[in-house]
């Protein structure tokens, strides 16, 4: 639920719809609807909505290409229109396959350990390694429980696999000096397209290595075109928002701080860390601290230190 409300929150920010204004004391606003991107999302958004709604196979899919159809032929005849922000896109490209750049591949440089010191060095690898985990443990429950994956006690069974790949996933992608390559909430798209066995994924990669080479032709898709997907799949995600007994305020109060930490902060781990912290404090104030396991305990301690980490870092000079 609470990563269904930050991915549809993804949405909306990315597609222009929900903005952070400048001239406002509001952390957030909305969106101008003057702009070619704005017209391009709230079609795209409809027309997504509509063919969900009518049990349409692909419909996720065929949204994103009749919308950047849409966005190409628009772009191109009402100049007197802001255009799309990012270079390339709803524009036509000059060549469909073009080289991938390798030249960051295995550049390795560690002299950053001896910039920061031991110390700092230490907390920031604990913070981001906190980070992965527990997004990556967002995530799987995520998109296991839009799948039917989940167990009856809510555990994904066999998740030690899903953590190993995630893992060498993440290291990989350190070495190639990309963004952390973890498992990503967008994936709750393709499941909600039915995308549930094995041979999705390894179809997924495989497409992926043929898209390093059609870079041009994937820039062209604008984000106005992919964030009512987005969207729509945050709608699915939040059904499981009437699993939650909201009469019983130790279980729904954290829930609920989670819920909203998510999008409210953008990032899974926070969200999580804000549940588990809020959590065990009830649980501990009402007497029932027995009856919480020591782990969750471990847990809440590891994010109280991950909240602390820029107050830590202050006091030893970092």
């Amino acid at each position: 639920m609470g990563i269904g409300l930050f991915i549809a929150f993804i949405g909306f920010f990315t597609a222009g719809f929900v903005v952070k204004p400048d001239k406002s004391p509001l952390p957030v606003g909305l969106g101008h609807f003057d702009t070619l991107p704005a017209v391009v999302f709230l079609f795209g958004f409809v027309l997504t909505a509509w063919l969900m709604a009518r049990r349409m196979r692909g419909a996720l899919l065929l949204g994103i290409l009749i919308t950047t159809m849409l966005a190409i032929a628009l772009n191109g005849a009402l100049a007197g229109f802001k255009g799309f922000p990012t270079p390339g896109a709803a524009t036509l490209p000059q060549a469909l396959v073009q080289a991938p750049d390798f030249s960051t591949f295995g550049r390795l440089d560690f002299s950053v350990l001896a910039r920061l010191g031991v110390v700092t060095a230490v907390l920031v690898t604990f913070s981001i390694m906190l980070s992965d985990f527990f997004d990556t443990m967002g995530t799987i429950i995520g998109v296991g429980g839009k799948g039917g994956f989940l167990d009856a006690h809510g555990r994904l069974p066999r998740s030690d696999r899903v953590l190993l790949v995630d893992s060498l996933g993440a290291t990989l992608g350190g070495l190639a000096n990309a963004s952390s390559n973890t498992t990503y909430i967008e994936s709750a798209a393709g499941v909600a397209e039915g995308g549930r066995t094995g041979l999705v994924p390894v179809v997924t990669g495989l497409l992926f290595l043929g898209a390093m080479w059609l870079s041009p032709l994937a820039s062209v898709i604008p984000a106005q075109a992919t964030a009512p997907a987005l969207i729509i799949v945050g709608f699915y995600m939040m059904g499981v928002a009437r699993d939650i007994p909201w009469d019983d305020y130790e279980e729904a109060i954290p829930a609920f701080v989670t819920m909203l930490v998510m999008p409210f902060t953008w990032s899974i781990t926070n969200g999580i860390g804000a549940g588990f912290v809020t959590f065990a404090a009830i649980k501990l104030l009402s007497g029932q601290g027995r009856r919480v396991h020591w782990m969750v305990y471990a847990a809440s301690l590891a994010f109280v230190v991950y909240f602390a980490l820029p107050l830590v870092e202050r006091a030893l000079g970092g």
